[in-house]
């Protein structure tokens, strides 16, 4: 930040500590009786877990710690999300896990697919079976049926019902809280920057697993403290910075290594397009449906995963984000063995610099710090090309 005392903008002890502050949350809301669904996913429909008085919890992924737990039963060569999760259960290290009743899995991949066959003997564990080919009628009416599903999978676990109306009022909830959020991006949007890559990361983990109705003194507070920065000037942007907006696989924990070397290597992250970072409060659900289940399946299967085919949304949605970020260079960063993002990456590089004609770096990476020489290497080669030109 330009000005060093600038107020931060949670008034906690978890600054930069965001799953800390998320299962504070979750551990208040579980001792005042509420039952709790862990969830790997952003397909997973948290509005119908609300709906029932539960709070989702976003289960741990992304520690280097865990790997080699994890690869005592699974192969070397599977993605670093997929064996740090499952280490994280089978050395019970995650307190997500073991505060959640039940576990909600989804089929983006093989391997989380696989991975959930081995950890459905611990504890309830269903997985919504997710279409892979969005825009057709088949397909938004099965994802219907799915959601169905998991609310009948919630009410027979958690003891628990939700009706029409309590799930209309979750969407409701989560729509207001969606759209403050957009609201604080603008700040991020500025330029220059009023917001850090990690204050954007932090709010977005919180606000996962949140009612709307318990995020909105928070997100009106900070509101306000950007709005404060705007009038002082406190920037936190450096004057000439390239302007980085980060797509790709879910980013999180040790994964953050790269926001970190991008902004040691003096760029600034001002837009992160991941179902970590900003993708899932970019759609709002139809309120007024006849079918709430309805209209939460074309609300969710508008997110634009890699494992969607064909992908066009996530093109879409990166040429609004870049015009809306004032973008000077996209960074695409795959875990390995994500071959979804892996492959997909090609289409996005090509539309990145046909369409928009900005430098774009594809950086594949797991959870360790062995690469970190490398991928800072990389990124200032590529910074000092945006300079010269």
């Amino acid at each position: 930040m330009k000005d060093q005392n600038v107020e931060p903008l949670f008034n906690d002890e978890f600054q930069g500590a965001p799953a800390k502050r998320s299962l504070q949350y979750i551990l208040s809301k579980r001792e005042q009786g509420s039952p709790v669904a862990g969830l790997y996913c952003g397909y997973a429909p948290i509005e119908v877990i609300h709906a029932m008085g539960a709070y989702p919890a976003v289960l741990c992924a992304f520690a280097q710690a865990t790997i080699e737990a994890g690869e005592s039963v699974l192969p070397g060569n599977l993605c670093p999300l997929i064996k740090s999760s499952y280490g994280f259960i089978k050395t019970d290290k995650c307190p997500f896990y073991s505060i959640s009743d039940v576990v909600i899995g989804e089929t983006t991949c093989d391997g989380k697919k696989k991975m959930f066959e081995l950890i459905a003997d611990i504890k309830p564990t269903h997985v919504m079976d997710l279409p892979q080919v969005p825009d057709t009628r088949e397909a938004q009416e099965g994802w219907g049926a799915m959601i169905g599903k998991v609310k009948d999978f919630l009410e027979i676990n958690l003891n628990r019902k939700a009706n029409d109306e309590d799930i209309h009022k979750a969407i409701i909830d989560t729509n207001e809280k969606n759209r403050m959020m957009r609201k604080i991006f603008t700040y991020a949007a500025r330029k220059p920057s009023v917001m850090t890559w990690g204050e954007v990361y932090d709010l977005t983990f919180l606000a996962m697993v949140a009612t709307g109705k318990d995020m909105k003194p928070v997100l009106e507070e900070v509101l306000q403290k950007l709005e404060q920065r705007v009038k002082d000037g406190a920037y936190s942007e450096r004057s000439g910075a390239p302007r980085v907006l980060v797509t790709g696989s879910p980013l999180g924990g040790d994964a953050t290594k790269v926001f970190k070397i991008i902004e040691e290597a003096g760029g600034a992250v001002v837009a992160i397009d991941s179902c970590t970072g900003m993708k899932p409060y970019v759609t709002d659900t139809e309120e007024n449906a006849a079918d709430p289940l309805m209209a939460l399946s074309k609300k969710y299967l508008s997110l634009p995963c890699s494992c969607m085919t064909p992908n066009g949304r996530r093109l879409d949605e990166l040429s609004r984000m870049i015009d809306e970020f004032s973008i000077d260079v996209v960074i695409d960063v795959v875990l390995h063995a994500c071959h979804s993002y892996n492959v997909e990456s090609y289409k996005v590089g090509t539309h990145v610099r046909e369409k928009h004609h900005l430098p774009f770096l594809k950086i594949e990476t797991d959870y360790s710090g062995s690469d970190a020489a490398q991928i800072r290497n990389r990124v200032e080669a590529l910074f000092e090309t945006i300079v010269k030109n």
